[in-house]
């Protein structure tokens, strides 16, 4: 028994050793960006009661750890700023330091595969490689336990990563061409186009997880919270019908199967697709560090049955307002990609063109966000178009015209409205740039009056004319899983998949 005592008590001054180092939060590193614009906040851990000073250039700050372990310093805000700076904190006893960091604006990334996607597997690296090196664009792009691990029994050392402290793992990267293949292809070709017009720096925070539900980025006291969508929460999350089936047979593979009364404690574990799982374990520790706006290329997972497609706006709208009032941030921007063409069996493509309506009628009931199209691209058997530099490119054009006022086209066109009058139905746009064309210089495609078969379709200048003896109840474009749409604007940007009413 002393033994054991004794072994307890080396165990136990251990940690405390361990706990008691000083550092700074993990999502602080070499190389960072902080937001500019706003007050700084720096945090770390000590061991309780120590004093701290945490020193900025000349600005300097003084701070006592508190009972949990835990610090934390606020800067003045500054502008941006593209000489390297320092952050030193040190004890009586101790010392350490983040270097190379650069102030500029910070764009938290979201969503799953399709955003992760990393540049190495981009169909324009070869040719961009040499391009990378770039001192103002910066990111954070953690791995994840569980990453590349699908239709897979999780090891015990995933099973054991499975929280909030130890899911996420990395460090902050300066672009160049060693660092660049593994980035996230569309927030690499955000932020570089965000750098070539305004010339500042830019962070990006990729929190992406392959194969993610819309429902694990929210928390879990939104769901509660929540009149439509508190059952997402009920119970044990890899029975709940309230989820999408694809991701509880994904954890079902992951975490086990039940013993044979039906029952394990595996399914109440952590999982990168548990509801608020994400959350607790990403973006809940960033809520103190400022940040200009949110990207996010999310929705596969959620497309595969008819009641996830129609909930959909509703949940981003859940989501979009959670990072807004924990962010403090009644205006945070929020752009997104809408899905591509498919047409697989596999991914239950033919509720893709629902789905990607949906996406569309977001941008229309939430204020401050905005959609890239990519329905004019995508593979016809496989969730993930190669070409992200096209998605980084027009997110891209939503910041530089939605947040920082520049006059640049950002959308195809959008439908007003239909209307029937004289055997003709009369669509009219908005962000035509003065003139609708096809985008290969041949006749209109893509028009329906069922959703299902082609009727002939005009551009006149700005408007889109059908000729038709019945009214229609509503009228569909791109509505086949593989769009074969063309309608682009003066600027080359291509229309959405829509259905609207005809009147």
């Amino acid at each position: 028994m002393k033994i054991i005592f004794t072994i307890y008590i080396v165990f136990f001054y251990s940690i405390i050793i361990v706990n008691g180092q000083l550092r700074f939060d993990k999502i602080f590193s070499d190389n960072m960006v902080l937001q500019r614009n706003q007050p700084i906040k720096i945090w770390g851990i000590a061991k309780p009661g120590s004093i701290i000073q945490v020193s900025k250039g000349d600005e300097k700050k003084i701070t006592k750890t508190k009972s949990d372990a835990t610090w934390f310093v606020i800067f003045n805000a500054e502008k941006a700023n593209a000489s390297p700076q320092s952050i030193k904190a040190k004890t009586n006893t101790d010392s350490t330091s983040i270097n190379n960091i650069l102030i500029g604006d910070i764009w938290l990334c979201i969503g799953q595969s399709n955003m992760e996607w990393p540049m190495f597997k981009e169909e324009h690296f070869s040719q961009e490689k040499s391009n990378c090196n770039n001192a103002l664009l910066r990111w954070y792009n953690p791995t994840y336990a569980g990453k590349n691990t699908y239709n897979q029994l999780y090891t015990d050392s995933i099973k054991n990563n499975l929280n909030s402290e130890s899911f996420y793992k990395g460090t902050w990267q300066q672009s160049d061409t060693n660092t660049s293949g593994l980035m996230s292809a569309v927030a690499y070709f955000f932020g570089k186009n965000i750098i070539n017009k305004i010339n500042i720096p830019i962070g990006l925070i990729n929190l992406s997880i392959g194969g993610a539900p819309l429902e694990t980025f929210i928390s879990t006291e939104s769901f509660k919270a929540s009149k439509n969508f508190s059952n997402k929460i009920f119970g044990n999350w890899i029975n709940n019908n309230a989820l999408p089936v694809w991701i509880r047979e994904r954890g079902l593979q992951n975490l086990g199967k039940t013993d044979s009364n039906g029952s394990s404690d595996t399914f109440n574990s952590n999982h990168a697709f548990k509801p608020g799982f994400a959350f607790e374990s990403g973006i809940r520790p960033l809520i103190d560090l400022s940040i200009t706006g949110i990207l996010c290329y999310q929705g596969e997972s959620n497309a595969q049955e008819l009641d996830r497609v129609f909930e959909y706006g509703e949940l981003t709208k859940l989501l979009i307002n959670d990072y807004r009032k924990i962010w403090r941030q009644p205006t945070l921007p929020f752009y997104f990609t809408q899905l591509s063409s498919i047409d697989t069996l596999k991914y239950k493509g033919h509720y893709w063109p629902q789905f990607r309506n949906e996406q569309r009628k977001i941008i229309q009931l939430i204020p401050y966000t905005g959609m890239a199209v990519t329905s004019d691209f995508g593979f016809r058997n496989d969730v993930h178009p190669t070409n992200k530099k096209v998605v980084g490119e027009r997110l891209a054009l939503l910041a530089l015209s939605k947040t920082y006022f520049h006059n640049i086209a950002y959308s195809g066109p959008e439908p007003i409205a239909a209307n029937f009058k004289n055997n003709k139905i009369i669509i009219t746009f908005k962000h035509t740039g003065g003139l609708l064309k096809t985008s290969d210089s041949t006749i209109l495609r893509g028009f329906s009056l069922d959703g299902r078969n082609p009727i002939p379709a005009t551009i006149t200048k700005n408007n889109i004319i059908i000729n038709t003896n019945i009214k229609p109840e509503f009228i569909y474009y791109g509505w086949q899983p593989y769009s074969i749409g063309n309608l682009i604007n003066q600027s080359l940007l291509p229309a959405s998949t829509f259905k609207i009413s005809v009147k």
